[in-house]
């Protein structure tokens, strides 16, 4: 469930908080600076060589490059704003439950929620990708305004577990801390550690989501 600006574990002093936006904008910063750096270069490139403002005479060929170049500049902004603006992500765990937080609202699973909890990875290249795996105990709203991206269908873990589970993906170097978190709040509720295929970590339901709320906001 979503909760407003200022509730949540950032008023608990126990709380474990991974800033992960911080993470991942040090990491898509910089390779969204290089790549509007690029996209310029392109676009410049091709418009020279399409208007014929270098020594040759005007190029068709340079419409190739203005294409690349406005591509590989749209790339790179994209990274660059959505890097920004997750700036100020977190992934918290508290003796309430789970936090995942935009720097704007706080998503929460509850462990009272919560049927079983374990971590899964997968391996990509030398490095391991990891996920907390969260296991309600019952119905969950699969299009919550903050916890949907984290909502997987699949085959439950177990079979008295139901398909639709969150999964929360663990920034590296942040696995010990998480995994202590939450065996020291909720060790009843811990299903251990397993591998999985790679590119375990998938893709939300975007278009389910789109047409679910589109239906919902209809009804209402």
């Amino acid at each position: 469930m979503s909760t407003p600006h200022g509730h949540g574990p950032a008023l608990t002093a126990t709380a474990t908080v991974i800033r992960t936006g911080q993470r991942n904008a040090a990491k898509a910063l910089p390779l969204g600076i290089v790549l509007t750096a690029v996209g310029l270069l392109v676009l410049f490139g091709g418009v020279v060589i399409a208007a014929g403002l270098g020594e040759d005479d005007p190029s068709p060929k340079g419409v190739v490059g203005i294409v690349m170049g406005l591509l590989i500049l749209f790339v790179g902004v994209t990274s660059l704003i959505s890097a920004w603006a997750s700036r100020s992500s977190t992934v918290s765990v508290d003796p309430t439950g789970l936090w995942i937080g935009d720097g704007k609202v706080r998503g929460v699973v509850p462990w009272n929620s919560l049927a079983g909890v374990g971590l899964h990875w997968s391996k990509l290249g030398r490095t391991k990708i990891y996920s907390i795996e969260l296991c309600p105990s019952g119905p969950i709203d699969r299009d919550d305004p903050v916890l949907w991206p984290l909502v997987r269908d699949e085959a439950p873990l177990r079979p008295d577990l139901p398909r639709l589970r969150y999964r929360v993906p663990v920034p590296p170097g942040s696995r010990d801390a998480v995994v202590a978190a939450i065996q020291s709040y909720v060790p009843q509720l811990w299903l251990g550690e397993a591998e999985r295929e790679s590119g375990h970590m998938g893709k939300p339901d975007r278009k389910g989501h789109r047409e679910r709320t589109r239906l919902r906001d209809r009804a209402s």
